[in-house]
């Protein structure tokens, strides 16, 4: 399976011969253009008119961040997974209103399943998620209803936590260490949806429960918000409770950003729990939990067809 690659310094992206490199005064490094799924780069890096040109070649995204860890945007080549007859159903499930409110419901179904999953993990009392009605008439109503899972889900998030406090969600900038690494953490799995997705027929911005805007990839955030609480929170409870991500990992100024070493301890975490194998009760063989975003985009494709019905991932791990 390819992986993604992660870049933490500036420098420049390009092409010498059939290879990528890095390369900034201090490094220089190959990229296995064949094996990568996509780029992130943490830092600002350039893009060569060579490295554009294999980057298009092997279909590989870039995905660009800032300081504080907020998706800026993206190189993506020319889609290489298209079907007309998909994006087609795909947008008319979205403008009738039944069928895009039935979708939205399953994607808020697995929102609280992953959130239940979570807290069941860690022996927390998630009976308040589980009391919260997945009700609305629109997709509206239903953003709200999510909002209420999210502020009853950091609540009880806040207090497993150890060693930091988190008292609110706080955004651009993030206001305090943990605000930060869920910024970020966000901000990556979005783009890793924003991949798979790529590799479905699905098309990106024609999305279910979050509108479609202008300058964003909607669908991406439908999915990933149903894998936030298995990996992101995951993530940040690990490192954070076993000390791995302390004080000395942060810089401050308007907000708080993770700093170098920081940055590489939450990301190679993330990617890990991202390339996890767990055992497919269906399948019966281990996958990876990012492949299991690419099979949320396949089911919800079959659903689009009609040759089954959309239900979203309930978390067994």
């Amino acid at each position: 399976m390819k992986k993604a690659y992660y870049i933490t310094q500036m420098g420049v992206l390009e092409r010498r011969g059939n290879t990528l490199f890095f390369e900034n005064e201090n490094l220089k490094r190959a990229i296995p253009i064949n094996s990568t799924s996509e780029i992130h780069c943490f830092k600002p890096v350039s893009l060569t008119s060579g490295a554009i040109k294999i980057l298009s070649e092997k279909n590989v995204p870039v995905h660009f961040y800032n300081k504080y860890g907020y998706y800026r945007g993206s190189y993506i080549p020319v889609e290489g997974q298209i079907s007309g007859t998909v994006v087609i159903k795909q947008a008319e499930h979205h403008l009738d209103p039944e069928k895009r409110l039935y979708i939205a419901r399953q994607f808020l179904e697995g929102i609280r399943a992953s959130m239940v999953a979570l807290l069941k993990s860690y022996e927390a009392d998630y009976s308040h998620i589980r009391e919260v009605q997945v009700e609305g008439e629109s997709p509206a109503e239903l953003m709200g209803t999510e909002s209420g899972l999210w502020k009853e889900f950091y609540g009880i998030f806040a207090s497993l936590l150890k060693h930091f406090e988190f008292n609110e969600r706080t955004r651009r900038p993030p206001k305090d260490e943990i605000n930060a690494l869920i910024s970020l953490g966000n901000s990556v799995l979005y783009t890793v949806a924003l991949s798979e997705i790529r590799k479905t027929y699905l098309h990106p911005a024609i999305s279910f429960l979050h509108e479609p805007l202008e300058r964003r990839y909607s669908l991406a955030l439908d999915l990933a918000d149903i894998f936030k609480p298995i990996t992101v929170f995951r993530v940040i409870l690990r490192l954070v409770n076993k000390k791995r991500i302390r004080k000395e990992h942060f810089d401050r100024d308007v907000g708080v950003m993770l700093n170098d070493e920081g940055l590489r301890v939450f990301i190679s975490e993330l990617n890990s729990e991202l390339t996890r194998k767990v055992l497919h009760p269906r399948f019966r063989r281990n996958v990876s939990v990012r492949y299991l975003m690419r099979l949320e985009g396949y089911s919800l494709v079959r659903h689009i067809l009609g040759d089954s019905t959309y239900r979203p991932l309930r978390a067994w791990w």
